[in-house]
């Protein structure tokens, strides 16, 4: 079963046999965040998240629960829609705000013509190398907590799918978009070597997914509104 916005009486489904449930994150969470809330709420130990949201972006989050975690992988396969803004003339270390950013001197050649140019060099599949500030494993060791002790290690490229990029307005320095992409691609990555195209920099200013696969955020519960379901907790 899939609990939406829809679903009646949340509270009394039998969350241990297997739920799928829709979240929309809100900022300033991690995915952890919203699967540590949902254990408590529903008093499963066996809940999962399939595919992280970085704690700055908002939106579809799809959490398992049971034996429905099993399924997990299969929802990560799907194809991820975001919509966000690439800010250009500015740079950081996360490739996002949630480190210190350094402001860059913007690109004389700012025009539409050179955006949608630059834009269709990230169409189809592309390579792209993991951010430092990231959960990919290093020797067993997430990448971020490198970053964080101020050390960067290679990182291998990893191939990726943009099947679409659309340019929804341009209000410079920030770039308006929609992507949709494969599993395991990093817009902060897209919106860094966006700038690196300009040689002014660029870093992701606003995320938010908005559709998985078939499911849609319109339809998910903000986890305010899900947490007011479990009225007894």
């Amino acid at each position: 079963m899939i609990i939406t916005r829809q679903t009646k009486d949340p509270q009394n489904l039998d969350y241990l046999s297997g739920q799928v449930i829709l979240i929309d994150k809100p900022v300033n969470w991690t995915s952890f965040d919203v699967v540590s809330k949902i254990r408590k709420l529903i008093k499963v130990k066996k809940v999962g998240h399939a595919g992280t949201l970085d704690p700055l972006a908002t939106g579809l989050l799809i959490v398992c629960t049971g034996k429905k975690t099993k399924e997990i992988s299969d929802y990560q396969e799907k194809r991820k829609k975001y919509t966000g803004i690439i800010t250009l003339g500015k740079s950081s270390p996360s490739m996002d705000l949630a480190t210190d950013v350094t402001e860059k001197i913007l690109s004389d050649n700012l025009t539409q013509d050179k955006i949608i140019e630059v834009r269709n060099k990230f169409l189809g599949k592309i390579l792209q190398v993991p951010p430092m500030y990231s959960a990919v494993k290093h020797k067993g060791k997430a990448l971020y907590k490198f970053a964080r002790a101020g050390k960067e290690v290679e990182r291998e490229p990893k191939q990726v799918e943009v099947f679409s990029f659309e340019i929804l307005k341009i209000d410079l320095p920030d770039i308006h978009f929609e992507i949709v992409c494969s599993k395991g691609t990093y817009i902060r990555t897209i919106a860094n070597d966006f700038g690196n195209e300009f040689n002014c920099g660029g870093i992701l200013s606003l995320l938010r997914r908005t559709e998985i696969g078939e499911y849609k955020v319109d339809d998910a519960y903000e986890m305010n509104e899900f947490s007011s379901m479990f009225r007894t907790l």
